[in-house]
């Protein structure tokens, strides 16, 4: 198994360097099992909202068909697969993954002082409260 890299999974959804883009398609076809983890979604979305300005559902929508691609392997997939529910409805991604972790973790509530990711939490019909401490 080959886990992926950030600069790999940003590549395989942005082709602004042709011979990277292609790299990285010839990987994904190649039928290796390929590990995709938390951290890097959660890094490749940072570089897709800040570097390339696409938006949460977007980019939600890039990672789901990357994740469900036949040879690539989701660490914590159940997890990963409510984060970019809630991502798709208007949560962050970090804040998603945050509460996919709580959530798996058999958390009562996520604490914090975000007023607005409680709001989005609820209208996302997130698995967890968002409670303020």
């Amino acid at each position: 198994m080959i886990a992926l890299d950030t600069n790999v999974v940003v590549r395989l959804l942005i082709d602004d360097h042709a011979a990277q883009h292609a790299a990285a398609r010839s990987l994904l076809g190649s039928g290796e099992r390929l590990l995709l983890t938390p951290t890097v979604l959660l890094e490749s979305d940072w570089v897709l909202r800040d570097v390339y300005g696409l938006a949460n559902r977007d980019i939600a929508a890039a990672f789901a068909a990357l994740c469900a691609t036949s040879n690539v392997e989701v660490a914590n997939e159940e997890a990963v697969a409510e984060a970019l529910r809630l991502s798709a409805a208007g949560v962050e991604l970090a804040d998603a993954l945050h509460l996919a972790a709580a959530t798996d973790a058999r958390a009562k509530s996520l604490a914090s002082f975000d007023r607005a990711l409680a709001r989005k939490a609820k209208r996302a019909d997130a698995r967890l409260p968002v409670t303020t401490p």
